[in-house]
């Protein structure tokens, strides 16, 4: 059995001596060695507390630079990232496949190649005459933009040893890299975990903004370790339907910014255009009052958006099943509003279907959409159109109230800068300067009311 070493501790100076004396060889002091025997071989192995270097503390009120943010070259990005790229920062870009998370970050670095700034862009996943025809069709072929296609994380940082720090560093992607002093292959935790520390302390240590693409697993979570998401400085989420041309990046989190900005782009032939108007893009196509259909004034961080619900109630023959089918919505918040008009309000949802659809497909998570949905499927219910510039917001309790929300006079001041005229919302609201004629509700059953009078 092995021994565990003892050692004798001066207590006046500190110092260790591995034998029993009766006076310090350091301090000359008598009758101060005291010993101290570790309990195990493997506590004394561990032990921590002593033969490291001391660190320096610093006060909260110590200047510090000011923080020189590097535009993108795309607004909407800048506006998603808090004004622009950190130097020293790790961002981690996740996205569904094919949502155009390469094409936007080839995009975001030829126009930070063409202010004159170091720009290095390793693909991992495709080859480098790949990259060059989409820089092509994005008309970036003369962005002095330095590409590799390369999986080594050694090969990476060594080639990048050898010239000057590049101001802009993406990695495509994360999951595909490899470190041959981890065991592993390619996308495991270990590999994914390993490769994103050491890209992200040679960003550190050398001031360089890196980007990491990331994989997302079927329900929408970045894929591989979440200790992943808690290394990297910001966590970007790249959202949108193949299908709809418009796509939202939304940041998750932010160390440098605030996390509810949102930037709108349109999925065009030459890549993706920024949407300076978002609220046109939702609203388009409502030339004619249609029943079941009412307009929420959205907001996303600063930015205010009108975006489309719509409602369908379909009756059904006494004994059959209904559905309910909600597409960009939360299931479990409309089967509560069902609940609260049945139940407040004396409406009857029980023997019908009920489908309810954000149009253009952007996906609400706001509670003032309470109003707006419960506006809508009133109408269908009693296929009775709403007013055509009219936007409908607040917040519904279980009790049947309409509660206040934030930003409400941002949201009224939108809604009139796109040409409406008419607002309903909670009655303890103060329009403002909005300029919109202002209808306040204190119940849902005034909602009712008012939709059934118009008719």
């Amino acid at each position: 059995m092995v021994k565990t070493k003892r050692r004798y501790v001066c207590q006046a100076c500190g110092s260790v001596s591995s034998r029993w004396q009766g006076q310090c060889a350091d301090c000359a002091e008598w009758n101060t060695l005291i010993e101290d025997a570790p309990a195990t071989v493997f506590s004394l192995k561990h032990d921590l507390s002593a033969g490291g270097r001391a660190i320096k503390f610093e006060a909260l009120n110590t200047p510090t630079e000011p923080l020189v943010r590097l535009p993108t070259g795309l607004a909407e990005f800048d506006r998603a990232l808090g004004g622009g790229l950190v130097p020293g920062s790790a961002i981690l870009m996740g996205g569904d496949p094919g949502i155009g998370k390469s094409t936007l970050l080839l995009q975001s670095a030829g126009a930070v190649a063409r202010t004159g700034a170091g720009v290095v862009y390793v693909s991992g996943e495709e080859a480098a005459g790949q990259v060059r025809m989409r820089a092509g069709r994005l008309g970036l072929s003369d962005a002095p933009i330095k590409l590799a296609s390369a999986t080594g994380v050694r090969d990476i940082l060594t080639t990048l040893g050898q010239s000057a720090p590049p101001a802009l560093l993406v990695i495509d992607s994360i999951q595909t890299m490899h470190s041959d002093t981890i065991e592993g292959a390619p996308g495991t935790v270990s590999q994914v975990r390993g490769c994103a520390f050491e890209l992200i302390r040679y960003a550190k240590e050398n001031g360089v903004a890196l980007v990491l693409v990331g994989h997302v697993t079927k329900d929408g979570s970045i894929a591989g370790p979440r200790v992943l998401e808690h290394m990297v400085d910001v966590v970007m989420s790249f959202e949108g339907e193949r299908s709809h041309q418009y796509r939202i990046l939304r940041a998750l989190k932010n160390r440098f910014g605030a996390i509810d900005e949102i930037g709108v782009f349109a999925m065009a032939g030459a890549g993706l255009e920024e949407v300076a108007n978002p609220s046109l893009l939702f609203l388009t196509g409502r030339d004619e009052p249609l029943a079941g259909s009412a307009v929420f004034p959205a907001l996303e961080g600063t930015r205010p958006v009108l975006v489309e619900i719509q409602a369908l109630i379909v009756r059904l023959q006494s004994g059959a099943t209904p559905r309910r089918a909600v597409v960009g919505w939360d299931t479990g918040r409309l089967a509560m509003l069902l609940a609260v008009l049945e139940s407040r309000c004396g409406l009857n949802f029980s023997s019908a279907e009920v489908y309810l659809n954000v149009a253009g497909g952007y996906r609400l998570s706001d509670p003032a959409a309470d109003l707006a949905v419960a506006a809508a499927l009133v109408s269908a219910l009693a296929d009775k159109p709403l007013a055509t510039h009219a936007v409908w917001f607040g917040e519904v309790s279980l009790a049947g109230e309409i509660r206040p929300v934030s930003h409400a006079g941002l949201r009224l001041r939108e809604a009139a800068k796109l040409g409406f005229n008419l607002g309903f919302g909670p009655a303890d609201v103060e329009p403002g300067s909005s300029g919109l004629n202002y209808r306040g509700l204190r119940r849902l059953g005034n909602l009712v009311d008012r939709v059934v009078a118009e008719a």
